[in-house]
């Protein structure tokens, strides 16, 4: 019989292989020295976070970048113990975060090696917490991260004893924490293969400007159809990554001589290339700075083939050096994105169809308004005479606004009843453009309407916003992927008619032959330009009278195809707001239906515990076993966070959040000394 003691150190060995292990669903690096990698399993989400430092760390939640009324962790190694705290920053806060009275964390496993430090945990998606901690959904979330070179002194919670944390404070992030499991490897074959599309030299911008960076790619060698099944960032350094914004890949109608001409360039600023932009208007690819890229189902595969399109003009979006920067040495970035694509055709080809408010200035934004709502609508019409008659699927979905979105909603209407939102985000993010797999697809039936619903708080303008092309107008529109791919309908959109714009701002007609328009009636305006009765209309008093009847009066659908053509029998069309009668509600979550912070726990004991119905599960079916080279792809810069150069892994005892994993050994522990001591007896 073997000895207690060597059963005892066999026992400590299996549970901290077992707590190294882990499966991870996503990884990004938010900037050369900090690495987060999470997995969500039911109602909880894993999160790691390796830093270049030994001081402390911190990840933060906040709703709109900002410390104000995040939700935060702080972690760090003294002297061999992990210390982790459950903090928050107050709305007035001075920049120091505090303890929470709720501890709502559950520390996993701490260590630093010989460059940093590595902190595992866990929470609820959401704690119930609502006066200390901000629940994760399925909306947009900016992450804020935080690492300091110094750490508190003997474990201290005490407020002014954490260590310039507005110097800690690195960045916010806008990611969409609980996008489905998207990175399965591809293996590469003589049949699956990579094409890089990537800048040449551009110079970022040194100061805080930003900068639209325009390059057009011919692909021109695609003589017979191959699909694409992936695509990801290709990040030349990792010093670059606070100055990426976004990469945005556009598919190009036609082939025209200024397509040409650009494709021979290295590139140009996207203010220079408006008219190639016109044209190219159909996103293959989005890649926002957090996200990883996007791999396409089973069933689906984006075409790439030269006989259909041959030019796409990637966009990428620059952001300059910060002013507090301490290196300014110029940069040049070579980054871009890389395509998986294969000759193996999936069976069916992916397509791209834009449902929202046409860009044209009859889309108007009052200013002074806390909320104002549009919708775009794609009529029963349009997709009865272009879908297939099984439908469409829908597998994805990307929503976009300009600065003053805050909500999207992708509704669906079906024989006058709303049906479960496609998709939802309560706090979009117009710097954050990716597609966003949805959890199953959704099918769309000939015959449905498809709704997208922005909001937007415009309280910081003084004057109207209009919808356009540029980032200086507003925007209303949702790019759903989806399979088969029909060419009878790409862009589902639709604009206030003229009379329902004049009629909301109180015009009852235009003088005609006018240059400027002028205003014939009513009286009290005659003579009055359009445009100064839209720059001097009084939204404070007319608000919601221009609210309703834009919402309920006549617009123009615009049901356009490949070509750029409406599909017949619907340019010369009214149409109206569908008259519903079944209504969709959302379901309240322990967040928002009143329940308060006294129920933070009430989940682990089967209690008031509400499922927030928008959170995307783990896609059971594309788990797989975790072997060595698996565990090595998730480390950290130079696989530093995994070297033998452990200096510790002992969790701070002094906090409940983080005994979890000490309690289990010692138990365990102690039940085999209790068995070899009866048995020895």
């Amino acid at each position: 019989m073997c000895c207690p003691t060597k059963v005892l150190f066999g026992i400590v060995g299996f549970l901290s292989a077992v707590a190294a292990a882990a499966h991870w669903d996503h990884a990004v690096d938010l900037d050369e020295n900090y690495r987060l990698l999470w997995s969500i399993s039911q109602q909880d989400i894993t999160f790691e976070v390796q830093a270049r430092t030994h001081g402390y760390v911190g990840l933060g939640f906040s709703t709109d970048g900002t410390i104000y009324g995040a939700d935060v962790v702080i972690g760090w190694v003294e002297n061999g113990q992990v210390h982790f705290q459950d903090r928050h920053f107050k709305q007035n806060s001075n920049g120091e975060p505090h303890v929470d009275l709720s501890l709502d964390y559950v520390l996993l496993l701490g260590y630093e090696n010989a460059t940093h430090t590595v902190l595992r945990f866990r929470r609820k998606l959401d704690t119930c917490d609502t006066a200390q901690d901000v629940p994760i959904t399925n909306d947009t979330i900016r992450i804020i991260y935080m690492y300091h070179n110094n750490e508190p002194r003997n474990g201290s919670q005490a407020i002014g004893t954490l260590p310039d944390p507005t110097e800690a404070f690195k960045d916010s992030v806008p990611i969409f924490l609980t996008q489905r499991v998207n990175q399965v490897p591809i293996e590469l074959d003589s049949r699956t293969r990579t094409i890089e599309l990537r800048n040449k030299d551009v110079p970022i911008p040194q100061t805080d400007d930003n900068l639209r960076w325009c390059t057009m790619f011919k692909l021109d060698q695609f003589v017979r159809k191959h699909h694409v099944i992936r695509y990801e960032p290709v990040i030349e350094s990792r010093s670059n990554i606070p100055h990426l914004r976004h990469i945005i890949l556009y598919e190009c109608q036609g082939s025209t001589p200024e397509l040409e001409i650009m494709s021979r360039e290295f590139g140009r600023s996207c203010m220079e290339a408006e008219k190639e932009l016109l044209t190219c208007n159909s996103i293959v690819a989005a890649w926002s700075r957090g996200s990883e890229g996007f791999t396409y189902p089973l069933e689906a595969g984006y075409p790439l083939d030269s006989y259909q399109a041959r030019f796409y003009m990637m966009e990428t979006h620059y952001t300059g050096f910060q002013s507090n920067s301490v290196d300014l040495t110029p940069r040049v970035d070579n980054s871009g994105l890389r395509l998986y694509y294969t000759t193996t055709l999936r069976k069916h080809d992916a397509g791209v169809l834009s449902v929202g408010m046409q860009p044209n200035w009859r889309h108007i934004i009052p200013p002074g308004q806390d909320r104002v709502l549009s919708e775009g609508h794609c009529i029963e019409e349009c997709t009865q005479r272009a879908f297939p008659r099984p439908g469409i699927n829908i597998f994805a979905v990307m929503m976009q606004t300009n600065g003053m979105g805050r909500q999207i909603r992708f509704r669906q209407v079906r024989h006058r009843e709303e049906l479960t939102p496609i998709a939802h985000d309560a706090n979009v993010d117009a710097n954050y453009q990716e597609y966003r797999r949805l959890h199953v697809p959704v099918k769309a039936l000939p015959g449905d309407r498809l709704i997208a619903e922005c909001t937007y708080d415009s309280t910081g303008r003084k004057q109207i916003a209009l919808g356009g092309y540029s980032s200086r107008d507003e925007t209303c529109l949702v790019l759903s992927l989806y399979y088969p791919r029909q060419k009878e309908l790409t862009s589902c959109h639709s604009i206030p008619s003229l009379p329902t714009v004049l009629r909301a701002v109180g015009i009852n007609e235009l003088a005609a032959g006018t240059n400027p328009i002028r205003i014939a009636s009513p009286p009290e305006i005659a003579g009055m330009t359009l445009e100064e009765r839209l720059l001097t209309y009084d939204w404070r008093v007319n608000f919601n009278d221009f609210q309703y009847v834009v919402r309920k009066g006549a617009f123009k659908p615009l049901c356009w195809s490949a070509r750029n053509t409406p599909i017949p029998g619907t340019d010369n069309v009214d149409a109206y707001a569908p008259n519903l009668t079944k209504i969709w509600r959302p379901m309240a979550t322990c967040s928002f239906n009143g329940a308060g912070g006294t129920s933070a726990h009430a989940g682990s004991s089967g209690g008031s515990y509400s499922v927030n119905r928008f959170v995307t599960e783990r896609d059971i079916s594309l788990d797989r076993p975790l072997d060595d080279a698996d565990d090595d792809r998730w480390n950290v810069i130079e696989g530093a966070a995994r070297s033998k150069s452990i200096r510790s892994s002992a969790p701070s005892a002094n906090l409940a959040s983080g005994v979890t994993l000490a309690v289990a050994v010692s138990r365990l522990v102690l039940f085999v000394i209790f068995l070899n001591t009866v048995r020895l007896l």
